[in-house]
């Protein structure tokens, strides 16, 4: 029997904190037909990740999870939603992609990305790096962009000028979703903290409110459309803020609101947005666009070696990263940069 060629993944133990990542020897996936193998060089340690690992998720959802995931122990240990990296071998048929291509890659709910090696269908999830962005930035470039694209899809009237309000507007999403509101033609507010005012309006927000000093309810100011990215607002609470056909965008609900939110709003000609968010290639390659015409950039929090991606993991834990925490897994091939 072969033995099998080995490399490292970073593999979660068991439900719990940070120190349950931890970075072991797995076999090498080979691609198969239709198939290519990517040489990690960067991926991501996101929210998603985070309430994995922990089973941190909203209220009435924790049971739900584990049948997803796995009850005891995740089923896919390694986790990861985004990476870039280059091309290392293609399957028969593959002709789209050659060796030391270098490509942004979108696992999305697939997951395998904290890792050396991944193998993906050729036809998948996959794109070139974008030649603007360095290899940690084009890591980034997926769940932050992808997830806000899918939720300001949902309000119409971003795209003729209206009015959006981004609360948590310096996480990853947060700050993805400034920058492609913009892009779209809407007026943006942002909500942070102080130490982040400077970083989101330099991404374009043409307001930024300080939540520790004024509630955005007390303002004075309504929205077409307000985009919560750390769940901290119920719809009661936003609702006199919204012009009339307001979106209220909700990136995290517990099961109450996932289960209410189909008819909230209806009475006042509202309507409430939440659940999972779609995974579309198209959001990815206009990403990839905005970003090579310059309108785009990921934000960077910190970057870790493979080895101290439990770090990364209690970074993300504090609730104060700025932009995405960024896992370094490799190096490209000479010549590549």
């Amino acid at each position: 029997m072969t033995t099998p060629t080995l490399m490292r993944a970073a593999c979660v133990t068991g439900y719990g904190g940070p120190d349950c990542v931890v970075v072991r020897e797995v076999p090498r996936p080979d691609p198969g037909p239709g198939q290519v193998r990517v040489r990690v060089v960067s991926t991501t340690v996101n929210s998603g990740d985070a309430r994995m690992r922990a089973l941190n998720v909203p209220r009435g959802l924790g049971t739900l999870m584990r049948l997803a995931m796995g009850w005891r122990v995740l089923r896919q240990p390694v986790l990861g939603f985004e990476l870039s990296g280059c091309v290392d071998a293609v399957g028969e048929g593959v002709t789209r992609w050659r060796p030391d291509d270098a490509v942004v890659v979108m696992r999305g709910v697939s997951l395998a990305a904290h890792a050396e090696y991944v193998v993906m269908p050729a036809d998948g999830k996959i794109v070139p790096r974008p030649k603007s962005l360095s290899f940690d930035e084009a890591a980034a470039l997926c769940f932050g962009g992808v997830t806000a694209l899918h939720y300001l899809h949902a309000a119409p009237a971003l795209a003729q000028g209206g009015r959006l309000l981004v609360i948590g507007a310096s996480g990853a999403v947060g700050s993805a979703a400034v920058q492609v509101a913009r892009i779209l033609g809407a007026h943006v507010t942002g909500v942070c903290s102080a130490e982040n005012a400077e970083l989101v309006a330099g991404l374009g927000a043409h307001r930024v409110l300080d939540y520790r000093r004024e509630a955005f309810t007390a303002a004075g100011e309504t929205w077409d459309a307000v985009l919560d990215c750390v769940g901290a607002t119920p719809y009661a609470t936003a609702r006199p803020v919204f012009r009339p056909g307001g979106r209220f965008l909700r990136l995290v609900a517990d099961l109450p609101g996932l289960l209410a939110a189909p008819f909230q709003g209806r009475l006042s000609g509202h309507r409430v947005v939440a659940g999972v968010s779609a995974e579309r290639f198209e959001d990815l390659r206009d990403l990839c666009t905005w970003a090579d015409e310059g309108r785009y950039r990921p934000v960077i929090d910190s970057v870790y070696p493979l080895e101290r991606i439990a770090e990364a993991h209690a970074r993300v834990d504090t609730g104060h990263k700025r932009g995405s925490v960024v896992v370094r897994v490799g190096v490209p091939p000479a010549g590549i940069s």
